[in-house]
């Protein structure tokens, strides 16, 4: 389904979260390196805050934008240079970008990371990949050539992203967090890692817990969390929670 998707509920929310009086909040799932998707999901977002105009537009990024998807250093150049008009935007940090950054300080990553949808990256950014088991002077190959080749702003960008923000009734962290643990006490492992002992529960967690990291055919929402990783980079679809005041639904690519 292209555009406006209705906000169906898995199981239904306890009571209606609400955002700050004056705001309409964007939230948009892991992009992956699909620039294009990126660029559809952003007009459609451009023309709901167009016919809405709310006093403050916010629009939260969940992170992982590298990796898997054709064009990771096209993305970031979206991020950083083309931002929607008028929006308050926050980016988030995925597990994707914790490990490439791990990576450049430290080769045993490279393994992993490649595994990971790293290989995508290096391409985007001019780069031979290493080949499966490669040794440990083409990690070092990759890893120097990576760290001459990425912009400086590119590398500014991602040490700059944050782990976790709140508006209103919603707190935003790339993979969930961890239960039992209040949200101001979160680890940021946690907030880039945690799967199953998040997706499981149904303890309230303060507030509900918009993630991507898990992937979904639709949107997933449950009593304590919404869950908008629809798996782009495989299904074309990019989507983005919009909330304004007690109401909420998605734009989907």
């Amino acid at each position: 389904m292209k555009g406006w998707l209705s906000g169906q509920r898995s199981r239904p929310v306890d009571t209606a979260p609400a955002v700050p009086a004056g705001t309409r909040l964007y939230a948009v799932g892991d992009i992956h390196g699909c620039i294009d998707l990126l660029r559809e999901l952003s007009q459609l977002i451009h023309e709901d805050a167009y016919r809405r105009q709310a006093p403050r537009n916010v629009v939260v990024y969940l992170g992982d934008f590298i990796d898997r998807g054709p064009d990771s250093r096209g993305v970031i150049d979206m991020l950083l240079n083309e931002p929607l008009p008028g929006f308050e935007s926050h980016h988030l940090k995925g597990n994707h970008e914790d490990i490439m950054l791990r990576f450049l300080a430290d080769t045993s990553l490279g393994s992993s990371w490649l595994a990971f949808g790293g290989r995508e990256t290096l391409r985007s950014y001019g780069i031979d990949p290493p080949a499966a088991n490669a040794p440990v002077a083409e990690l070092q190959r990759a890893q120097r050539e990576l760290g001459l080749r990425m912009p400086r702003s590119h590398l500014d960008f991602l040490r700059r992203l944050e782990t976790s923000h709140v508006e209103g009734d919603y707190f935003f962290a790339h993979a969930g967090v961890k239960p039992g643990v209040p949200l101001e006490q979160q680890r940021d492992e946690d907030m880039l890692w945690i799967r199953e002992e998040f997706l499981r529960s149904d303890a309230s967690f303060g507030r509900i817990v918009v993630h991507g990291h898990s992937i979904v055919r639709e949107p997933d929402v449950r009593r304590n969390r919404i869950g908008i990783d629809t798996g782009a980079f495989a299904s074309n679809r990019l989507t983005a929670l919009v909330a304004e005041g007690t109401e909420w639904f998605f734009l989907q690519t």
